[in-house]
């Protein structure tokens, strides 16, 4: 049993508040992640526990004490902090961020970091992993920033028009419409990004366009940052149809999680196979996320990996 001090003498009676956290849920999150005890004396928080723990929660503490005395110790930064220190990842060796005109994105893990690279780097770049890991809201935050910069002149977001369980003929409209719903999250990161107001007349003047992946079908994309979402949802023969559309000056990023696939019956996953099919191929990007790298509650951290052992079970079965 090892134990060591972390100095708290220098947080006035607000900071400390914010550092312990509501019902002192930040210590008490640090005590479960990382496997030790902390106790208060005086100005002080003694950290007991085995001495490979304690040289994991002794830095994600002291940055928790740092963002108190910034003001910035938010429950989501907080729970950001214990996923990347837990990882063994250190905050400043992820330097990629994104910088927008009304917000800055900082990746939360080292394979955020990289993918963010890939998609400077590349034309074409696919991110597969897990909900949770971040693979969508950064690739908006990249198309964002390039329409921004006026590296491109529009953006594209689609994805195939398959029922994850539901019926889409039971929702009104179009079939653009029906699909929008479940673009949630990609408006939800667009309007965090440029604001309600913007985003709408940019979707208005067709700067923006959000559409179902059928409707890419004989198009050239030009000066565009194409994202197609949800990609394990393609057949093969859409996967092809959507990465022969892309033109000059154009960037796509598809994103997936080939582990939750809504296709019917035996049909193949199209963004299972091009992963086959295109690696080693010159001037493509692959990232690939893991439980690790989930940026929700922590909660879903767990929740993930106990998916995946129980999936490894039934691949042995």
């Amino acid at each position: 049993m090892s134990e060591t001090e972390a100095d708290i003498s220098g947080l006035n009676s607000e900071q400390r508040a914010e550092l312990f956290g509501e019902l002192q849920k930040n210590i008490k999150d640090l005590e479960l992640w990382f496997d030790v005890k902390i106790q208060q004396q005086d100005s002080r928080l003694r950290l007991k526990g085995s001495s490979p723990d304690i040289a994991q929660a002794l830095p994600c503490l002291k940055s928790f004490i740092q963002h108190a005395i910034e003001g910035s110790l938010s429950e989501r930064k907080a729970a950001e902090l214990l996923m990347m220190y837990k990882n063994g990842q250190n905050p400043a060796d992820l330097r990629h961020s994104v910088k927008l005109k009304k917000t800055q994105i900082i990746p939360k893990s080292v394979s955020q970091n990289d993918y963010l690279e890939l998609i400077d780097k590349y034309d074409v770049n696919f991110g597969v992993g897990p909900a949770g890991t971040g693979k969508t809201y950064l690739a908006v935050a990249k198309a964002v920033e390039a329409l921004e910069n006026e590296q491109v002149s529009r953006l594209i977001l689609t994805r195939p028009a398959v029922e994850a369980g539901e019926k889409l003929g039971f929702l009104p409209g179009d079939l653009a419409q029906k699909v929008d719903p479940y673009l949630r999250p990609v408006y939800d990161a667009l309007y965090e990004m440029m604001g309600f107001d913007k985003v709408e007349k940019l979707i208005a003047r067709h700067v923006i366009e959000v559409a179902p992946l059928a409707y890419m079908r004989g198009r050239t994309l030009n000066n565009a940052f194409v994202i197609l979402d949800e990609a394990q949802n393609t057949t093969p023969q859409q996967m092809k149809m959507f990465l022969t559309r892309v033109g000059f000056g154009s960037s796509a990023v598809i994103t997936g999680d080939i582990t939750q696939t809504d296709l019917p019956g035996h049909q193949a996953s199209g963004l299972k196979q091009v992963l086959n099919i295109l690696q080693g191929v010159e001037g493509i990007g692959f990232s690939f996320f893991t439980a690790h790298d989930v940026v929700r509650h922590p909660l879903v951290q767990n929740i993930v990996r106990a998916y995946e052992a129980y999936e490894q079970t039934l691949a042995k079965d």
